[in-house]
């Protein structure tokens, strides 16, 4: 399950880990003008986990989910 906020310079989705026997933390991804940050709560820690991640990265990302196990360099548009 998810959620999908447009804030004023944000998008933000928000991943809801259906019940499962190892259930994980729900993840909110925050999409900025210029980058993607992933958080995520440490319950051990009690403490927020954020990644930052640059546009290229993120177009990177989505490419590696439908390709096979390799080495790649997008050509960029």
């Amino acid at each position: 399950m998810f959620t999908i906020e447009h804030d004023f310079d944000a998008t933000v989705v928000t991943l809801i880990d259906d019940p499962a026997p190892h259930r994980q933390g729900d993840i909110t991804i925050n999409a900025f003008e210029d980058c993607v940050t992933v958080e995520q709560h440490d319950p051990e820690t009690d403490t927020l986990r954020k990644i930052t991640l640059s546009l290229g990265q993120v177009r990177d990302l989505a490419a590696a989910l439908n390709l096979p196990e390799g080495a790649y360099r997008l050509r960029q548009p």
